[in-house]
């Protein structure tokens, strides 16, 4: 595994193929009071990419071109959050998406287990540790354990879909999937306008 460190944006030219896994770092889990500080990438090769974003100015053009491309699938874990925070600061719609999260919620009944470290476990076979993910993400020098953190959390998130489809096709649930990483984005836009904890389905 290599962990490439990029200061402000992805280097030009730079091709991670059809499928990239992404995740980012942030101050906190509050949209409007915590920066986006990393954006992390994987191709699935086993390299990683991880861009220490140039706060606050966020200009980072290759980085915001690769989300917003239509023929590249954006990979995430929980992607609602990241993807509102790219909204947010980045002013980019990520699409087309694919959250492993949600697929794990629709294809693994048998459980309630489903945050990243589960679910790598068991369809990876990988025992991922937590340790940096309440570590200062917005410090000017990034240490090699958070650098090291950052890409665990991508590197392995093009073998768990590969599972988690084979799955949701076995269970019927692939379409009713699609349909839900379809929408993922506009969820993340009723986060940042106010409807983040209210469901504008429920009867109530």
């Amino acid at each position: 595994m290599t962990v490439y460190l990029h200061e402000g944006d992805l280097p030009d030219g730079l091709d991670l193929g059809p499928e990239v896994a992404i995740d980012s770092e942030t101050m906190g889990l509050r949209f409007r009071r915590d920066p986006l500080c990393v954006v992390q990438l994987s191709s699935g090769n086993g390299d990683a990419h991880v861009v220490r974003m140039s706060r606050p100015d966020y200009d980072c053009p290759n980085l915001k071109r690769l989300l917003a491309d239509p023929k590249v699938l954006k990979l995430f874990h929980f992607g609602r959050f990241d993807i509102g925070m790219f909204d947010l600061h980045l002013g980019v719609e990520t699409r087309p998406v694919y959250c492993t999260k949600i697929a794990s919620k629709l294809a693994r009944t048998y459980t309630d287990r489903h945050g990243l470290k589960d679910v790598a476990r068991e369809l990876a076979g990988v025992d991922m540790s937590k340790a940096q993910q309440s570590s200062d993400w917005g410090s000017p020098v990034l240490s090699q354990a958070q650098l090291d953190y950052a890409a665990s959390d991508v590197l392995y998130l093009h073998a768990i879909k590969a599972k988690l489809d084979l799955m949701l096709e076995r269970e019927g649930r692939a379409e009713l999937a699609r349909a839900c990483f379809d929408f993922l984005p506009t969820r993340s836009r009723l986060d940042l306008a106010g409807w983040d904890e209210i469901d504008i389905f429920a009867h109530a």
